[in-house]
């Protein structure tokens, strides 16, 4: 029994190291979690995360990245797989990206699918879904790209469908995992469920307006040419003020402190950074202590039993 455990322990540590090295955000949000939500987002955060490099893997052709993805939801389907290990290898053989710790997170899929194949099923079967939607969609991004590579979004509808197989989708996930931990929350899960899809697609905008210079030296225009920035900046403040809401909903739902301050955090520091954005342009971000000072903000409401966050209407009593 005690082997088994140092097991158990070591993976999970792996597990917090793989996530340290590939996010920023969910880095320091993940871990406010209680258990077992941690672990199962950890494990999710990490298999979306793959995917994602599949998608962004600039280095590889279209049809490569196409048949990567595929690959990768038969694994979700099958996670103890005995071709994990050669697939593997054949993504390392010519890297797809240059992200020290994506191609370590991609080394390690054997280890995330066992740490994923492991999960409780109320947990395992909606990861399993949401991440298998989400790299089909992106295979049909990819596939609307040029062979190099190149993706432009025309409408400012394509850039909404984008936002939401890339994150939207996990949004609807993760309600699903918080519904799993704290069951009291199915009372309010219509409500969530309305909501979730926005809280996902506001984060991503955020980033989107955040690195569009970036993203287009590498070929990646999600930024309509017709659209007015303006537009895109007021569809990124709604889709916060859903995120918002969402949050208030589970603070006033009594949800575990961990899983309020999970979703309250990044809905700060994505409103600020989009203020940022805005006044400086694209690349511009927080400092370091102006993460630790939104952190500090959120604990001090929550311990006065604040909601954190609020939407627009609410914060300015129009």
């Amino acid at each position: 029994m005690s082997g088994n455990g140092s097991e158990r322990e070591q993976k999970t540590v792996d597990l917090d190291d793989l996530l340290l090295k590939s996010s920023r955000t969910f880095a320091l949000s993940i871990p406010l979690l209680p258990e077992p939500t941690r672990r199962e987002v950890t494990v999710a955060y990490l298999l979306f995360r793959i995917a994602d490099t599949f998608e962004d893997a600039a280095a590889w052709s279209r049809v490569r990245r196409q048949e990567a993805l595929a690959a990768f939801v038969h694994l979700l389907e099958r996670p103890r797989s005995p071709d994990v290990v050669g697939l593997v290898a054949q993504w390392l053989d010519e890297p797809p990206v240059h992200h020290a710790g994506y191609l370590e997170l991609l080394s390690e899929t054997p280890s995330v699918l066992e740490a994923f194949d492991a999960l409780l099923p109320a947990a395992r079967e909606p990861v399993r879904r949401h991440t298998a939607r989400t790299a089909e969609g992106m295979a049909g991004f990819v596939g609307r790209g040029s062979e190099a590579g190149e993706l432009r979004l025309d409408t400012l509808q394509d850039l909404r469908d984008y936002c939401y197989v890339v994150a939207g989708i996990v949004g609807e996930m993760l309600t699903e995992l918080f519904i799993v931990g704290h069951a009291p929350l199915a009372a309010d899960a219509d409500a969530l469920r309305g909501r979730a899809a926005a809280f996902g697609e506001g984060l991503q905008l955020v980033n989107i307006l955040k690195d569009a210079s970036a993203d287009g030296v590498e070929g990646r225009r999600y930024l309509p040419k017709g659209v007015d920035l303006a537009t895109v900046f007021e569809l990124a403040r709604t889709d916060l003020d859903r995120a918002a809401e969402y949050t208030t909903l589970l603070h006033d739902a009594a949800a575990p402190r961990g899983m309020i301050a999970f979703n309250a955090l990044p809905v700060q520091l994505a409103r600020a950074t989009l203020d940022r954005v805005e006044q400086r342009g694209s690349g511009a971000k927080l400092t370091r202590p102006e993460v630790f000072a939104a952190l500090a903000a959120m604990n001090a409401d929550l311990d006065a039993g604040r909601t954190p966050v609020r939407p627009r209407q609410t914060e300015t009593g129009s």
